[in-house]
């Protein structure tokens, strides 16, 4: 293995085709703290890379290995896999045919690979010569290790932040290697009013629980696939039933399939499925609910006629908590025929009929945009946004999920503070007539492959979980249990309650240890308050400036604005690029374990400084607010741009 030194320079490339920016710039800035020069490949050279294959020129890489003078070179592929090894080797070979390799007299000492576990492995098969791999669920102590370096390079500030991290998976690991949380049981909740009958209401079981101390509720998503329909609703039913009987969860979410959102009750002849449970009649949706006694369910909603949906999710399924995404599953993301605004329109009309019904309604928001390349700022706004859209339209309670681990590269102590700075803002809406449940959940992309590993981390992120509120014993009051199996395969019942167990050991362990002492209160760190401080203001900041200069702020078209005048930034957007022009061109950067916005020379940008760009693109838009409201943001605007130009002078 060769050991970088602070005389290296790294040089990072990956295909122009990826858009997926994150875990390179998360890569390089843990080098870059450890005082190594990083160089990062412009889009002249991903365009060669795309072409490797069919082309067999590396003439811009080569130019450019030399003009920065790059001893190691790291290449990213994380696209399919197959092409991921072939084009890695196909490089391997022409970096030797041009002698650029140390061991050919050149200036490369080493190289590395990142890239989906399969390729990976294949690499150290075809190319045993690479240095390291980089499967993406390495922690930063790991990546030290990787690249021999010393763990005395690391700043010391950003060590005592990482400390939180290393603590908890270390304990995560302790937790699962000895299986003692196999003899977790089921809670009796049997005493809460209306158990396991129609009309159950989520908040008894909420308040049932903090009245006498019990767990918090936990949910999980379950789908199984397989080719025949009849066959996959089939196993479902059965596997309904025998997690009702387990009796270890509490709410079933259903995974649906994608079919099921968007073709729900046609002739699904010729279509593909996307994976999921094909569950196709109001009739199939009963046997459902009828399986699942005693839990509460739960499913996606409609990517159209969502009101509609909606209205038949209550009647076939006595759904305990509708879910809405306002801006996504539409043509924003492939997932519907909607435009954005008139998925807007059919979201607030659902809004409405859901306030009828007094059920609860979940935003199902600021990971999609954070799954996009959106700052952590923007994630935060997009929660209280679509929170108070939906207090707006009569909605009386709230279920905040909060989607940690997102992007995965984010530090421990910075999705606190993200976790801390929603709900600190949400929280001020909280009245007699508006109430918030909170519901944090692992990230999507963060578990390893490594099913040892991924146990670990679903202990490690509970324990997260138990810091957004540490003073605060009824708090989470529910959890969205994401099986450990995830990064490989869906997850059957064993899979599902054996992460049940997993979390409810891993939270009351982590409490256990904290009361002895034993184990530091890491979510009380100063820094933990200091960036959780910043990141509210900053969010506060644009919450007002938005509704300063956005007419009817809480509508269709107040957040249709938001999103095209570049309240969020979106540098991942894959679709409908040239109508959100605006999300799609502001950069992002990964800095001290969270995501900023930054200017064209990578600079952070605050809130404050990117005002008078989104002033003027609404006003673009024809957005007219009143002459003083008006008056009012533009100069807090212009301020902002002062300030951005005295900065770089």
């Amino acid at each position: 293995m060769y050991k970088v030194s602070q005389n290296d320079v790294v040089g990072l490339v990956k295909p122009a085709i990826d858009a997926h920016t994150l875990g390179i710039l998360s890569f390089a800035q843990i080098l870059r703290d450890c005082g190594i020069r990083v160089e990062i490949a412009d889009e002249a050279v991903g365009k060669e890379i795309d072409t490797l294959a069919e082309r067999g020129s590396i003439d811009t890489l080569t130019q450019w290995i030399r003009a920065k003078n790059i001893s190691v070179l790291g290449f990213s592929y994380r696209l399919d896999p197959e092409r991921g090894v072939e084009v890695f080797v196909r490089l391997v070979g022409l970096l030797q045919r041009a002698r650029l390799l140390a061991r050919d007299g050149g200036p490369l000492r080493a190289l590395w690979f990142a890239g989906l576990p399969p390729a990976c492995d294949r690499v150290v098969q075809r190319a045993p010569f690479v240095d390291a791999v980089f499967r993406g669920d390495e922690s930063y102590q790991e990546i030290l290790g990787s690249l021999g370096l010393p763990a005395h390079l690391v700043p010391e500030q950003a060590s005592a932040e990482l400390a939180y991290d290393k603590a908890r998976l270390e304990l995560g690991a302790e937790i699962v290697k000895n299986r003692v949380y196999l003899d977790v049981a089921p809670v009796d909740r049997s005493g809460s009013p209306g158990f396991g009958t129609r009309g159950e209401r989520v908040a008894d079981r909420v308040r049932h629980g903090a009245v006498h101390s019990l767990p918090p509720l936990m949910r999980a998503h379950v789908g199984p696939y397989a080719e025949d329909r009849k066959q996959a609703v089939a196993l479902f039913f059965d596997w309904t039933s025998r997690l009702a009987k387990g009796g270890l969860l509490d709410v079933l979410s259903i995974g649906s399939s994608q079919l099921t959102q968007s073709n729900f009750g046609e002739d699904w002849s010729g279509l593909p499925n996307g994976g999921g449970v094909p569950i196709n009649s109001a009739e199939e949706y009963r046997r459902v609910w009828q399986a699942a006694r005693p839990m509460l369910v739960r499913t996606y909603a409609g990517t159209k006629r969502v009101p509609h949906m909606a209205k038949m999710h209550e009647e076939a399924l006595d759904i305990c908590w509708h879910a809405l995404s306002l801006w996504w599953f539409s043509k924003l993301d492939g997932r519907g025929e909607n435009t954005v605004m008139q998925n807007l329109e059919e979201h607030f009309e659902t809004l409405r009929y859901i306030a009828s019904t007094g059920k609860p309604m979940e935003p199902n928001v600021p990971h999609h945009f954070a799954f996009r390349g959106s700052d952590d700022v923007g994630y935060i706004v997009s929660g209280y946004v679509a929170a108070k859209a939906a207090k707006a339209q009569g909605i009386r309670t709230l279920v905040l999920q909060t989607m940690l681990n997102t992007p995965k590269y984010t530090w421990g102590i910075q999705d606190l503070a993200k976790a801390r700075a929603l709900r600190m803002l949400v929280r001020e809406l909280e009245g007699p007539d508006f109430a918030v449940i909170l519901q944090p959940r692992g990230g999507l992309d963060y578990f390893s492959p490594d099913m040892e590993k991924a146990r670990a981390q679903l202990a490690a992120v509970t324990m997260l979980m138990d810091d957004i509120e540490p003073d605060n014993e009824a708090s989470p009051q529910i959890i969205h249990v994401v099986s450990y199996s995830e990064g490989v395969r869906l997850a059957d019942p064993e899979v599902v309650e054996e992460s049940v167990r997993i979390t409810r050991y891993a939270l009351s362990e982590y409490r256990r240890l904290k009361k002895k002492g034993d184990m530091p209160e890491y979510g009380k760190l100063p820094i933990v308050e200091t960036r959780t401080q910043y990141l509210y203001e900053e969010a506060r900041r644009m919450i007002d400036f938005v509704e300063a200069t956005i007419p009817n702020t809480y509508s269709p078209r107040g957040l249709y604005a938001m999103m095209k005048g570049g309240v969020f930034p979106l540098p991942w957007l894959s679709a409908c690029k040239e109508e959100f022009e605006a999300a799609v061109n502001q950069p992002v950067q990964f800095m001290h374990g969270g995501v900023r916005t930054v200017d064209c020379e990578g600079k952070p940008l605050s809130v404050s400084k990117r005002l008078f760009g989104i002033a003027r693109n609404l006003e673009r838009m024809g957005f007219a607010p009143s002459d003083f409201q008006h008056m009012g943001s533009l100069r807090h605007a212009r301020k902002g741009q002062k300030e951005a130009h005295s900065e770089k002078d």
